[in-house]
């Protein structure tokens, strides 16, 4: 049984999120997630709506997901990869080529997607739909 090793915020879970945990999922008989913290969050400049507890929650219900463990900083993924004794590094092509120095102790794959969808589209659209104007 192959073990999948990725990283993420996962702030308002979506549909987008579910897709890629499957995704991942399915190279592997295993899936555990670095999920971002607060304050790694803060370093990176991003502000979640969900906290860190919730976010790692909600990823704990989730199908596809085996365990779940904070992601601290950019440098612990080697780390982590040796840790979890992890055959596949996998993120989304948005990542595509960031990692590839990993290459060396696990495979890294980069995969598609979802079209339509991300945490900052959703961001936008509720804020654009749900502001109340100023008068």
């Amino acid at each position: 049984m192959k073990t999948v090793i990725s990283y993420g915020t996962f702030d308002l879970f979506h549909l987008g999120h579910v897709r890629l945990l499957r995704r991942l999922k399915s190279l592997g008989g295993q899936l555990v997630i670095g999920c971002s913290t607060d304050e790694f969050n803060a370093l990176k400049g991003k502000k979640c709506i969900m906290s860190y507890e919730q976010r790692v929650e909600i990823l704990r219900s989730c199908r596809y997901v085996d365990a779940v463990f904070p992601e601290q900083s950019w440098d612990q993924k080697r780390e982590d990869i040796i840790r979890e004794k992890a055959d596949i590094f996998g993120m989304g092509s948005d990542w595509e080529g960031k990692f590839d120095d990993l290459k060396d102790i696990v495979d890294v794959v980069y995969l598609p997607r979802t079209d339509g969808i991300s945490t900052s589209m959703l961001r936008q659209e509720v804020i654009k739909n749900y502001t109340v104007p100023k008068n």
